[in-house]
């Protein structure tokens, strides 16, 4: 043994340089100011001496302000992982080769990235060292991707396959999966693209047809009532004709069944990437593979003296965690109150600066809200994530992989909250708790609530979810992309005017040590903006029938982004094995029973979907029989609209031209002598709430029968698995024999 903490064996440490032809495994930087200060450069060399003492070599090289540090473990240090190396990996690594087989390169800059890490020096960690600034950075280098740039890291390999074996070999099993999901996902979006794409243009084979649609554009002579303070004047009901065909473009009969084919899609697409996780990983030999048996042994070598950490469960713990984790939600909650404050504020000062004619003052005040919302989720987005590393820090995880779970689970929690918030007020309660004309209600006594379109709710959630989902996927990706390759260009322009060296390798350090830096959320990020996209592609897609075809058009870009930055614009990620997606795919589960009750209430309480269903027959003329000659729902217009007596404004001085009116009429159902609910709200809402139970039952048992019907193991994999381990007791009974024969 050496000093302290290390597990290696005694063994002659050669102190000479690498072969040219052996790259070095990892590369600290340091300021070469920094040198200067005698307490810097003594820690510094207290660590490299540690970990020449466990085995490593080290060379230093200089430029004009920055010294590398090139870090390469020597070989035999891998026979002492190669009992690690050879266990549950899977079927496949069962048997023992006949001579050493060579570490492949990702899981060498796996273990020698476990052993720096978790080398202390003085007591100080590598981590700490950074921090403190003896080291600026720490990274790997980029070495034998040419064929991952060729053949997948280019925008004209948009519609290829990509190479998840070479991207695996390179960047380890988590990222590998990472594109092996994303692309499925991609694929499977075609389908559901084509069906919203035909739902959306079924409207528009209808968009003069629709019967509803002729009514509201033919009544000249129904006046409705002002809809705040910003409209003072009666308005007639044809005025809104051009939007009641564009609402009918995606709340039609169709809606229903496209609501019912995306919950079945969610279910086929989770059921058939289980199925590819597991081929995928059988075909690396990772069937049996253990990441806590990993990090235990990886401790163990590493610390001959590790101690178990065993698994612990706190109350009080827990206890503050979900009552800071509510405070925190309800936050989310305020923030679309604040949404709710601002369309109100902004609609009366549209009105009063005259910006906009008052016909344009709802559209004006829909737009600016989602942008508005948008800057929102950008804010709440770091605080959000700020707040999840706290909470996960309090609960104390056992190891890294726990760690990343619990901070997963409460990090999208929070985002959940924060991009759905609105969405969720637009589709359920706006213009809900308005009151009605004459008795509206205000927001702090001074200005009225706002109120759906006058097309309907629908028009307001469809706008809310195309300019978020718009302004996400393109903003977001060009910030992507142009951020790091801006940056990366403007390090490498001031270099060049510098510091570039003829020696190849040290050239090699510092054109990696200009790449932007990584660090352990950049393959989490890439994660929660996807499960964000399916929220939205899943969830109020009843509302929005487009939006898998922008995620398909968005993932088609994003893949290819993605393979530029990571191995073009970025310092090479540090592999991480993995045999699945991890709290992911219990993350895309919930959302999908969230998104079959969503959609249930969309289609309930939002589309008018219900409504027409009831007057066509209940009180419809064909309540007692279909008559070929009349549209069941004609007259469907009047009936969903109530009467108001002009006489019994509060304040009828500000309604224009009211000394002429009598009446006007405003969506709901309420008396005209009282204006209490109507019979026919009741009814409504009776067959609402019995037709969203329906729908959720239905959606969920198809649910259920599609998971059961589609194995989340193919038969053929079960089968590998079984034939492996019949062959390994075979081998040991065979042996057994031989011995006992001897």
């Amino acid at each position: 043994m050496g000093t302290e903490g290390d597990s290696f064996p005694l063994m002659e440490v050669n102190t000479g340089d690498p072969e040219a032809s052996e790259p070095w495994d990892y590369v600290l930087v340091a300021d070469r100011r920094g040198q200067r200060a005698t307490g810097q450069a003594h820690r510094q060399l207290q660590f490299l001496e540690k970990l020449k003492r466990k085995g490593f070599r080290y060379k230093m090289m200089e430029d004009g302000e920055k010294v590398f540090f090139g870090i390469r473990a020597e070989s035999r240090i891998f026979d002492l992982y190669r009992t690690l190396l050879m266990e549950s990996e899977g079927p496949g690594a069962r048997t023992q080769p006949a001579g050493p087989a060579p570490i492949p390169a990702s899981t060498r800059i796996r273990i020698v990235n476990f052993v720096l890490n978790n080398t202390t020096a003085a007591g100080d960690t590598l981590d700490d060292l950074v921090k403190s600034g003896v080291f600026e950075t720490r990274f790997v280098l980029h070495k034998g991707q040419d064929d991952l740039r060729k053949e997948w890291a280019q925008w004209r390999r948009v519609l290829r396959p990509q190479p998840i074996d070479d991207i695996r070999d390179y960047f380890g099993e988590k990222v590998a999966l990472y594109f092996a999901w994303l692309g499925w996902y991609t694929y499977m979006l075609v389908p559901a693209a084509a069906v919203g794409l035909l739902v959306f243009l079924s409207g528009f084979a209808l968009f003069n047809a629709s019967q509803i649609s002729k009514e509201i554009c033919e009544a000249h002579d129904i006046l409705l009532c002002p809809r705040g303070d910003h409209s003072r004047r009666y308005q007639q009901l044809s005025d809104t004709c051009t939007f009641a065909k564009l609402t009918h473009l995606f709340d039609n009969e169709g809606t229903v069944v496209f609501a019912i084919f995306m919950a079945l899609w969610a279910t086929v697409f989770l059921e058939i990437w289980k199925r590819q996780r597991a081929r995928v990983v059988l075909h690396w030999d990772l069937y049996g593979w253990d990441e806590d048996q990993e990090e235990m042994a990886l401790q163990l070598i590493n610390h001959r003296d590790y101690q178990l950490r065993p698994h612990q469960h706190s109350y009080l713990r827990s206890s503050v965690i979900l009552i800071l984790s509510v405070l925190m939600i309800c936050l989310m909650i305020g923030m679309a109150h604040l949404l709710v404050v601002y369309r109100v504020l902004a609609a009366a000062l549209f009105n009063s600066t005259l910006l906009f004619q008052e016909e344009q003052v709802t559209t004006a005040v829909v737009v600016t809200g989602a942008l508005f919302h948008y800057v929102v989720i950008l804010i709440m987005t770091k605080v959000n994530k700020c707040v999840a590393l706290k909470l996960c820090d309090f609960e104390k995880p056992r190891t890294f992989s726990e760690r990343e779970s619990k901070f997963t689970t409460k990090f999208f929690t929070l985002q959940f909250f924060a991009h759905f918030s609105s969405l969720i007020y637009i589709a359920f309660i706006l213009g809900r708790i308005n009151g009605h004309p004459g008795k509206s209600v205000r927001l702090a006594g001074l200005w009225k609530l706002e109120e759906c379109h006058l097309s309907g709710c629908m028009m307001d959630l469809f706008l809310q979810m195309a300019i978020i989902m718009g302004l996400k996927q393109t903003l977001s990706n060009c910030a992507e992309y142009l951020g790091p390759w801006l940056a990366y260009k403007c390090r490498l322009m001031r270099f060049k005017l510098g510091r570039a060296s003829g020696d190849p390798e040290l050239r090699d350090m510092q054109h990696n040590y200009l790449l932007n830096p990584v660090n352990t959320f950049s393959l989490f990020d890439e994660f929660m903006e996807m499960m964000i996209q399916y929220g939205f592609t899943t969830i109020f897609v009843a509302a929005f029938p487009l939006a898998p075809l922008l995620a398909l058009i968005s993932n088609l870009v994003e893949i290819r982004l993605d393979a530029i930055k990571m191995v073009r614009l970025q310092r090479r990620l540090v592999p991480r094995k993995a045999k699945d997606i991890g709290t992911w795919l219990q993350v895309l589960e919930t959302i999908g029973v969230l998104a079959v009750i969503a959609n249930g209430m969309v289609i309930a309480f939002t589309s008018e979907f219900i409504p027409r269903v009831v007057y066509k027959y209940h009180y419809g003329p064909c309540r007692l029989g279909a008559q070929p000659a009349v549209d069941c729902l004609t007259g469907y217009v009047n009936h969903s609209l109530s009467v108001f007596y002009t006489k019994d404004f509060q304040d009828p001085v500000q309604a224009e031209g009211s000394e002429n009116i009598t009446e006007c009429r405003y969506r709901d159902y309420r008396d005209a002598q009282d204006y209490s609910l109507s019979e026919q709200f009741w009814v409504l809402l009776a067959i609402r709430l019995l037709f969203l139970i329906l729908f959720e039952h239905v959606a969920l048992c198809i649910k259920l029968i599609a998971a059961w019907f589609v194995p989340d193991v193919p038969q053929s994999v079960k089968n590998k698995v079984l034939e492996e381990k019949y062959r390994a007791l075979r081998d040991k009974m065979c042996s057994s024999s031989k011995s006992t024969d001897v």
